[in-house]
Formats: structure tokens, sequence, C-alpha cells
């Protein structure tokens, strides 16, 4: 029997801001409570991701895939726990270099593992593995690194501890709050511009979204990028922080497609129901894949050249 329509909205409503309180205390505490969390999230989702898989008939290393992606993020926060130079903020030593290697090692332990089964594995089963990896092993890797970013320069503006506390702010505490709220915005611009103007389709992959809904997105998430650009001191601050917004809310948007072409080629219309009236765990995480990646190289690679400029 199909609940009450108020009666899932009030769940959908608890379960999100339970989860929006979960997020924002973990990224507060950062370190590794932060990377045990994204270790728990991506988890299921990998879960979630194999059983998708599977409703295809593909047979994914999925054990040792679990395995390679808690063992990557772990020794992703081990590297920035041992070697994050606080003048550079780039890792260094033995520490850096076995999380390097975790990646490509992982993906020869996962195909060695798919020679050896009593059915030799096929090109599916090794792709779906291998991007399972990829796609929740080394992508969300980058909010730890994102966290933990410690160089002054990448926010200037901040100083002492967050308002009322005693918590210090860091510029990695600050661009992962920031990429966050950009990918919040841009849920909410698509959600409200969507369904005030909303006429032209997206994409037949995902039905309910719309041209005018993903403008609205790229909009909202320009604005509140602007706005933390400056706040954050940068060099031309509205400029970049708009245009970081704007690239979040592009790969956010693509995030949320991916998630949705793979639901439907598996012939699902959630990844789970672990989540209350929204689902499983990728339906919730799908926007927050590919940003964390984006944000990382832009800030670290960019910003520096900038300031030099």
């Amino acid at each position: 029997m199909t609940p009450p329509r108020s009666a899932t909205s009030i769940a959908r409503l608890a379960s999100g801001w339970a989860a929006g309180g979960f997020g924002a205390l973990v990224v507060l505490l950062g370190g590794w409570w932060f990377t045990l969390a994204v270790g728990l999230i991506v988890h299921l989702g990998l879960l979630e991701f194999f059983r998708m898989a599977q409703f295809k008939g593909i047979r994914p290393a999925t054990k040792t895939t679990l395995v390679a992606v808690q063992l990557l993020l772990l020794s992703t926060q081990a590297a920035a726990a041992a070697h994050w130079v606080s003048a550079g903020g780039a890792p260094a030593g033995v520490a850096g270099d076995v999380a390097a290697a975790v990646l490509p090692a992982s993906g020869a332990v996962i195909c060695g593992w798919l020679l050896l089964q009593p059915t030799t594995g096929t090109i599916a089963d090794i792709a779906a593995s291998i991007f399972g990896l990829f796609y929740l092993g080394f992508l969300p890797s980058h909010w730890i690194k994102l966290r933990n970013l410690v160089d002054p320069s990448l926010a200037p503006n901040l100083s002492g501890s967050l308002p009322f506390t005693d918590w210090p702010w860091t510029s990695g505490l600050a661009l992962t709050l920031l990429a966050c709220f950009l990918i919040v915005a841009t849920d909410i611009g698509s959600y409200v511009i969507g369904r005030r103007l909303g006429r032209h389709p997206l994409s037949p992959i995902s039905p309910g979204k719309t041209i005018e809904g993903a403008l609205g997105g790229i909009g909202c998430a320009l604005l509140v990028g602007a706005l933390g650009g400056v706040l954050l001191g940068w060099r031309w601050g509205w400029l970049l922080g708009g245009l970081l917004g704007a690239v979040v809310a592009l790969f956010a948007l693509v995030g949320d497609l991916t998630e949705s072409m793979m639901k439907r080629d598996a012939g699902l219309k959630d990844s789970g129901d672990v989540i209350p009236g929204h689902g499983g765990i990728l339906d919730r995480i799908d926007s927050y894949l590919f940003v964390p990646a984006v944000v990382y190289s832009l800030v670290t690679l960019l910003l520096p050249v900038l300031e030099r400029g």
C-alpha cells in the first residue's frame, strides 16, 4: 500500500535534513572522521552500483573493488595527515606515493581476480569493476584532498575561528563548504526555475529535467560562487567564483544524468531504498561525485597562477 503523500513528504523532508546535518558535521570535523564518513557513503553507493550492473547480467569483482575503494580513501587521508606541507599544501613522501599507487595496483588486482574465476570475466565485468573504482573511489577521494588543503593563499580572507565557536578556519574547510553550497544552489535553482518556467526537456534520460531548469541551476550557482569568491578574498573574486559556480553546476548535472542513465539502462526507478523519500544513496550523492575533482583541480592549479599574475 502506498503511504499518503503527506507522510511521504514528511519522511523526505526529515531524511533530507538529517542527511544535511550529518554532512555538515563530518565536514566540520574533517580528518579521519570525514574520511570514515565518505568511506561509509561510497561503500553503500558502490553496493547499489554493482546491484544495477548485476541487473544487466554483469558479474563485477564486487568484494575486491569494495576493499580497493576503502584502501584508496584511507591511503589518501593517511598521505594528507602525514605529509601536507603547511606552506605549500602539497603531499610528499612515501605516504603520498602509496596513495598514488593504490589506483593502478587495484585495477591490476581486479583484473587478476576476474581471470581466476571459474567463468572467466568479460569486458563488461572488467569495465564495471574499474568504473566502480573510478566512480566511487577515485572521484570521492578528492573530497578528502579538498578538505585537507591548508594553503592560506587559497582563501586569503580567512582568519581565526568559525563564528561563535573555537573551530579553526582552514582553506580546506572553506572550499569544501563552498563546493557543497554550490551543489545545493544548483539543485535549488534547477528545481525552482524548472518547476515554474520549464518547458523544454533537457534529455530523454531524465524526462523531469528541463533546459530552463538547468540554466536556473547554473545561474544560481554562479551567484553563490561569485559571493564565495569575494568572501574568500580571491583576486577577481566575483569573476573566478562565478566561473567556479558555473563549472560546478555543469558537473553536478553531468553526475545526476550519469546516474539516471545507469538506472534507466538497468530498468530501475531508484538505485535503492536506504533513504526514506529519496531512494538510494546514489540518488542523493550523484551530483557530489564529479564535483570535488573539478574544484580541487581548479583551486590548486588555477588560483596560484592568477595570484602570481
